[in-house]
């Protein structure tokens, strides 16, 4: 009962304004002002930071899912705390590395509710095709209606993660944020996710905090965050030659590993 009463007495981090401003049209820019992050409309966009907690925290803000209340996000030039929460929620998605899966049937937890009817079992196949998901499906001995246990615990890491970016592709939100939601999969899923998505996502705009090459090789842009700020945009191929700190960071390598490189090439 205290603990019961614990979550009751909790306030909401992001309350809801008294007054709502009035939606941006659809395309408008994502912006955050703090970091100086601007979202083109439409694309890709990869960002990749040295801490990884910082660029899960920037992806919070730009949903306005962090804990701090900010008024430097924006969609159109609206601040999303002028918005109501309920526009903020459909039209930004963020599906982050806490993300789980709900007990019950699978086809509730993906949130697919018209499979079987018109067009819903298309959408589910194209969203677990992106999402490399199919060979979960199949080894399931009855499918979307298997029930799923308490947090997904009966599926592997992998596994979980797989079907958590299938059930947020599926919410089909004019901007989709993705934290690290490849980091429990193999090279080769890996590889077929990172393909699957841009064509998934074409012509919509989608932003992906990782350090894979293989996910920043297919962004339109990445831009490389340095203590809270972007400090380099451009393709992931650019910034590997342009600089030192963002190759550092996606590499791993040690600033005397790439002079040691850098001093082997010349003599060769």
């Amino acid at each position: 009962a205290v603990r019961v009463c614990r979550v009751l007495e909790l306030q909401p981090d992001v309350s809801e304004p008294d007054s709502p401003a009035a939606s941006p049209a659809p395309g408008a820019v994502l912006r955050d002002a703090r970091s100086g992050l601007v979202v083109p409309t439409g694309q890709l966009v990869a960002l990749v930071a040295e801490d990884a907690d910082a660029a899960a925290l920037l992806a919070d803000r730009l949903g306005l899912s962090a804990a701090e209340v900010d008024h430097e996000v924006s969609l159109g030039g609206v601040p999303l705390t002028s918005l109501s929460r309920d526009e903020v929620r459909r039209r930004i998605v963020v599906s982050d590395t806490a993300a789980t899966l709900f007990s019950g049937e699978l086809r509730d937890s993906l949130d697919a509710r018209q499979v079987g009817h018109g067009g819903g079992f298309t959408a589910v196949e194209a969203a677990l095709t992106t999402a490399s998901a199919h060979d979960i499906l199949d080894a399931l001995p009855d499918g979307l209606a298997t029930e799923v246990a308490e947090r997904g615990r009966t599926f592997s890491g992998g596994q979980r993660q797989r079907l958590v970016l299938a059930r947020a592709l599926l919410s089909d939100p004019e901007i989709l944020i993705l934290v690290e939601p490849t980091s429990a999969v193999d090279a080769h899923t890996e590889a077929r996710i990172a393909s699957g998505l841009r064509r998934h996502r074409a012509g919509r705009t989608t932003v992906v905090t990782t350090t894979s090459p293989l996910l920043l090789d297919v962004a339109d842009e990445v831009a490389f965050v340095e203590a809270g700020r972007v400090t380099a945009v451009g393709t992931h191929r650019d910034l590997l030659d342009s600089s030192a700190a963002y190759r550092q960071t996606v590499t791993r390598e040690s600033e005397d590993d790439q002079d040691l490189a850098s001093r082997v090439g010349s003599r060769a």
